[in-house]
């Protein structure tokens, strides 16, 4: 109970230091649809946005695929700084589906950034699924359950990233981290401007139990929603951004020291999260890489 305590003193005082609500870019001025416009919806003043799962039906059927998802992805890339979106999950039944929120780069050798929810029936939690791409390469999986109901009210989830970690954050709290160890031979996103995406879609062939739980057309539509989308980052404009972005300026405040490693109180409410909700890490998967694990692996994170 006195370590749940400190936790929560230590989430407040956070709060307060990273704001989400601080940096306006409205999903209408800032993204669009990239996939499944007619299905999902941005609302009320362009600040919420609605992505819906659905079968097709009617005139629908003839043209295009029986199964509608949805996407958006920014208008611009990014390199550098804080990517933030409140998100409500698909309430109820949401098994085989997948709400994905990261940001990306394009082509074979892209890098990428990713939030995966990964949907379960009635009553069974969601799966946070966390992975990173660096030179086209992944496989970096970590899982979460969460420490909350995803799907009854919105909640924070924040990637940042600097040329020296990428943390993935849950309202406020770190729940992982990747260093940058590129001058030891381990690549590192940092050359490659990346897009915010974000996406409904059925994954039933594996996200719920390996694929043995299908989604339940009868109760479709699903449906997530979303608001707040902020990105307090370096506009991507070239080759010439990858310098400019890493410079220690006043401006990228995300190279300040304050930002190149996580705090004492951070590291504490990270170690909670691990200790108590983490499910799965590449790093302990022996069996999966036959014993040559990746060399991250033996470098310190944290």
């Amino acid at each position: 109970m006195a370590s749940l305590r400190a936790f929560l003193v230590a989430l407040f005082i956070f709060a307060v230091a990273f704001d989400p609500s601080s940096v306006n870019a409205k999903f209408s001025k800032s993204m669009y649809f990239y996939w499944g416009a007619h299905n999902s919806a941005i609302l009320g003043d362009g600040d919420d946005l609605q992505l819906v799962l659905n079968q097709a039906s009617g005139d629908d059927l003839l043209t295009i695929h029986p199964i509608i998802g949805s996407g958006v992805k920014s208008k611009r890339p990014f390199l550098f700084g804080s990517i933030q979106m409140l998100i409500k999950l698909v309430p109820g039944n949401s098994a085989g589906t997948v709400t994905a929120y990261y940001v990306s780069s394009s082509g074979d050798t892209h890098d990428e950034i990713d939030f995966e929810f990964l949907g379960n029936t009635s009553g069974q939690p969601y799966t946070i699924h966390t992975n990173i791409y660096t030179q086209g390469n992944g496989s970096r999986e970590q899982q979460f359950r969460p420490w909350f109901d995803p799907t009854a009210d919105f909640h924070n989830y924040t990637i940042h990233w600097n040329p020296t970690e990428v943390v993935w954050y849950i309202d406020n709290v770190p729940i992982r981290v990747f260093r940058n160890y590129e001058n030891e031979g381990i690549a590192y996103p940092n050359k490659q401007g990346m897009r915010v995406y974000s996406s409904l879609w059925n994954a039933d062939n594996w996200a719920t139990q390996g694929g043995r739980v299908k989604i339940d057309w009868t109760v479709a539509p699903f449906i997530a929603r979303y608001r707040n989308f902020r990105a307090r980052a370096c506009k991507w404009n070239g080759p010439v951004s990858i310098n400019q972005c890493a410079a220690n300026t006043p401006a990228n405040w995300w190279t300040s020291p304050a930002y190149s490693k996580l705090s004492d109180a951070r590291l504490g409410q990270m170690k909670w999260v691990r200790d108590n909700y983490m499910i799965y890490n590449y790093c302990n998967d022996t069996k999966r890489f036959n014993g040559q694990m990746p060399p991250e692996c033996f470098k310190a994170q944290f």
